[in-house]
């Protein structure tokens, strides 16, 4: 199978997803993709799942390739994130789904079971585990009030990032595309003058290559021509609305979940552990979870055929395809 032409969806006033859609009559499977992605990084899952019987979704996100990029900072808040999701189903003529989602995606499939119950089958987190958002407050106690050596709040001042990073798009998918390495090597990169730093995107003209390259050429040149056109400046303004997410859904990430929920971790995503996942037990009753080896952050790119076992072998035993 090709990866699935995009077709444009109306999901809310002014608004329009870019969607690849495998088709079919199977259960519906909805896959967000996080920063900075595009929907093309679940090529193979969505291969994978069309294979299975299901009719595999995958939209580029609010501001991010051919979808719509609002100016105004609110507008990539939360509730408007999770609307355009029960948008998508209602301009396909869709009931409910499953959400998957990886990174900054991962906290938008988890919020649909808070936010849209009705519309939710099912929730997988991909590298993002089922928690509260993290305040900015927070973040600022692990750099000592640096903000710069944090990536998430040297985000928050607007143009600061984007003026950085726009000029830098071939070298960011070539920094930050690589395979996972132990986590004592990713200590030793996070060391800058003597002091814990969070934020490679500020240095990624010094940062040392370690790991392979997780894309091939053509991937790359999607990534660096969108890219390229977009900005990053959209993508960036879903981190300066962490607080008012808080403050507008504080029942995500707190809310028990009974519905079926998987959680897929990568062994040596230093973003987001495996450990910031162990106490999801606690908050979700119906939990599976796993651990692929020896991955990092982009897990779905690096492994992606182990990304597509264990979400299919998940999907076949509790929302069998249509026969």
């Amino acid at each position: 199978m090709t990866f699935p032409s995009a077709t444009t969806v109306t999901v809310g006033p002014d608004i329009e997803l870019s969607v690849h859609d495998t088709g079919g009559d199977g259960p519906a499977v909805v896959l967000c993709h996080g920063f900075p992605d595009l929907a093309s990084t679940w090529e193979d899952q969505l291969e994978a799942l069309s294979r299975a019987g299901y009719r595999a979704i995958a939209p580029d996100m609010r501001g991010y390739g051919g979808s719509s990029a609002p100016d105004e900072i609110d507008a990539y808040a939360l509730p408007a994130l999770a609307g355009d999701l029960a948008g998508l189903l209602d301009g396909q003529g869709i009931d409910r789904a499953v959400f998957v989602g990886h990174d900054w995606g991962g906290f938008i499939s988890w919020s649909m079971p808070v936010l849209y119950p009705d519309r939710c089958l099912g929730s997988v987190g991909v590298c993002t585990p089922y928690q509260p958002f993290p305040t900015t407050d927070l973040l600022r106690t692990l750099v000592n009030g640096e903000d710069e050596r944090m990536y998430m709040l040297w985000f928050q001042e607007p143009g600061v990032a984007e003026g950085v990073l726009d000029g830098q798009v071939e070298l960011m998918y070539d920094v930050i595309m690589r395979g996972g390495i132990d986590p004592a090597e990713v200590a030793q990169l996070a060391v800058v003058d003597g002091a814990f730093d969070m934020n490679p995107f500020r240095r990624l003209d010094t940062i040392e290559r370690r790991g392979d390259s997780i894309i091939d050429d053509e991937q790359r040149a999607t990534y660096v021509e969108t890219f390229s056109r977009t900005g990053f400046g959209p993508g960036i303004n879903w981190y300066r609305n962490i607080d008012a997410n808080v403050a507008a859904a504080p029942d995500v990430g707190r809310k028990p979940l009974d519905l079926p929920c998987l959680m897929l971790c990568a062994e040596w995503d230093p973003a987001l552990p495996p450990a910031m996942a162990a106490d999801m037990p606690e908050r979700c009753s119906d939990l599976e979870m796993h651990i692929i080896e020896q991955a990092g952050h982009f897990v779905q790119l690096e492994k992606p055929e182990a990304v597509s076992t264990l979400l299919v072998d998940w999907l076949t035993r509790r929302f069998p395809p249509n026969p």
